[in-house]
């Protein structure tokens, strides 16, 4: 039973950092916090607890906005469910994980990133595009950060100056175990075809284009 109780509790883990980690879609969100409260109100049977009654979307029926009536049924059906649950557990080998192999494959690294200020004379409005980068693969393994910079040195959105933080999430021990991983800043400049011009009649405004890079 510890063992079977100490599984369970790991999978929470796991799907809590993912929750935690807001980077999942609506449905996919939706759909994980369905496995929680289904892993929750399992451990719940099998070690006697009370039964918590739900509604579709996962959250605890009030019983004192819900009918007596309402209330039964939602008993009888989680009941069901937990009973068809058990079965399938049991008719199931399941791999007995130790504490160490589950825990190390669990996705829970993180890395978290300030950024400061930019320095760099472009003259225009810049894009500035933040991703961690596999130099040995040559491959960007995670998405991009954007940060929108002002010509005047300033981030666009003037109310996130010393606030642009961003956390690169769900970094597993395969990533732990490269190399080299490589955090890669891309400028794009955002403005004129070239900076010579001055004439705002003889070029076309709010063009992209690539301007610089740098890691570290």
């Amino acid at each position: 039973r510890f063992q079977q109780v100490q599984s369970m509790m790991y999978d929470l883990m796991e799907w809590r950092s993912q929750l935690l980690s807001g980077t999942l879609p609506k449905d996919e969100l939706k759909e994980l916090k369905q496995k929680v409260t289904s892993k929750i109100d399992y451990g719940n049977k099998i070690l006697e607890l009370d039964l918590i009654v739900r509604d579709e979307d996962g959250n605890i029926l009030d019983p004192d906005k819900t009918s007596v009536i309402s209330l039964f049924h939602a008993h009888e059906e989680a009941t069901n469910k937990i009973t068809e649950r058990i079965k399938e557990e049991m008719s199931k080998d399941q791999p007995d994980y130790g504490t160490y192999s589950r825990m190390s494959s669990s996705p829970t690294h993180s890395l978290y990133v300030f950024v400061r200020n930019f320095v760099c004379r472009i003259g225009e409005d810049a894009e500035l595009f933040m991703s961690l980068y596999d130099p040995q693969k040559l491959t960007i393994i995670s998405e991009n950060y954007l940060v929108r910079w002002g010509s005047r040195g300033f981030p666009k959105e003037i109310d996130m100056l010393n606030n642009l933080k961003v956390v690169f999430t769900d970094l597993g021990n395969k990533d732990l175990s490269r190399d080299k991983i490589y955090l890669v800043c891309q400028i794009v400049r955002v403005g004129r075809m070239d900076l010579k011009d001055s004439n705002s009649k003889k070029y076309t405004q709010g063009l992209r284009r690539p301007f610089g890079v740098a890691g570290n």
